[in-house]
């Protein structure tokens, strides 16, 4: 329902850890917040050791998108999304819902 979504800001990073150098990363997000045109995710980078299994935080930070028509300008995110956005804020699980 939010085919074009774009950056508009992306708050402090905050280096846990440093990666090394042929380290796997793994990136995770959830929403955050959802509003009329804008959506925030919650971002955290991985250390992942393939061996253990164990992951250490690298990054953090938040990202906001915005919703936008063909000619760049801000718009509504549609009813049906925010509801399942909100979901996943307040952390129901819905079947029906798919990944963003």
């Amino acid at each position: 329902d939010t085919p074009r979504m774009v950056t508009i800001s992306i708050d402090k990073c905050f280096f846990e850890k440093p990666a090394k150098e042929g380290q796997l990363l793994k990136i995770y997000g959830k929403p955050q917040s959802v509003g009329t045109t804008s959506l925030t995710i919650y971002m955290e980078a991985r250390g992942h050791n393939v061996y253990t299994g164990d992951q250490k935080v690298i990054l953090k930070t938040n990202i906001k998108f915005v919703r936008i028509d063909e000619e760049g300008n801000p718009i509504p995110i549609s009813d049906r999304a925010k509801q399942r956005i909100q979901r996943m804020i307040d952390g129901v699980h819905d079947p029906n819902d798919k990944i963003i």
